[in-house]
């Protein structure tokens, strides 16, 4: 489950002159409105018409992530992404997982096998079909990623000029939201908000795997997926199922029927 990242200001975080593209932020925070209003009016300045803000709280590949997101677009999405496991192929995360500078990127340009099409059709009809996104480590080793994305592909000569030009701009602005905003998205959240939540059809595959005792990489290999796509999908089940581990996570799937001993 892509839990909901809760964003507040951080008032330990000075704020600095730079944050002048954030006043509209920074107002609501303090008048106590909701902030995703304000962010989209930012984003939509620039030229794009909807932002997603990811965090996986580990960026190491051998480790088991658990994910957050706060974004513009429908729940609906969301929840398609997640069940029609996407991290998988999204070549936005492809793109930037080992990238520190920005990932400009148009659906248009974009070759794959017929999942990757599969996805950017699926994307498309929420307005996805290009973009740009931003990622970069947290302190606490979390990996972020903060997308911008517009309806537009392919994106003209002009306009992709444009976006270039903003490039530096549209990183201090992500870095900076998660500075004043994010940086305890994850602790605020907690677990509560996946504990109980079914899980997918892939999260039971890699459960199921992993109690004939398959590793990360075995899982990858039998499913085609990368071992941080693996790892992604334990996170989301050990934040459903409440355990500390896989080894809890299988016997308490076990117990409650849910895999196949």
């Amino acid at each position: 489950m892509l839990r909901p990242a809760n964003p507040k200001r951080q008032a330990s975080v000075p704020v600095e002159s730079v944050d002048s593209l954030l006043i509209p932020l920074l107002t609501a925070s303090t008048a106590g409105l909701p902030l995703e209003p304000a962010l989209l009016g930012i984003v939509r300045s620039f030229g794009f018409e909807s932002f997603v803000y990811g965090i996986a709280t580990s960026s190491r590949p051998n480790r088991d992530s658990r994910s957050l997101v706060w974004t513009s677009l429908p729940a609906s999405w969301v929840q398609a992404y997640e069940e029609n496991a996407y991290v998988e192929i999204d070549p936005r995360v492809k793109g930037v997982f080992d990238r520190a500078s920005p990932f400009q990127w148009d659906a248009a340009s974009i070759d794959g096998p017929p999942r990757v099409r599969q996805f950017l059709d699926h994307a498309a009809q929420y307005g996805i079909r290009s973009g740009v996104v931003v990622a970069f480590s947290g302190l606490d080793n979390s990996r972020i990623g903060f997308g911008l994305n517009s309806p537009i592909s392919p994106v003209p000569p002009e306009r992709s000029a444009e976006i270039t030009a903003l490039l530096g701009t549209l990183m201090i602005l992500g870095t900076r939201l998660h500075d004043l905003f994010l940086t305890q998205a994850e602790s605020r959240s907690g677990t509560l908000a996946t504990l109980g939540k079914a899980l997918s059809r892939r999260e039971r595959q890699c459960l199921e795997m992993a109690a004939r005792g398959l590793t990360s990489a075995d899982i990858g290999f039998k499913l085609g997926i990368t071992d941080r796509g693996v790892n992604f999908h334990f996170g989301n089940i050990l934040g459903k199922l409440a355990a500390l581990n896989r080894n809890e996570a299988i016997a308490k799937a076990v117990a409650a029927g849910i895999i196949r001993p």
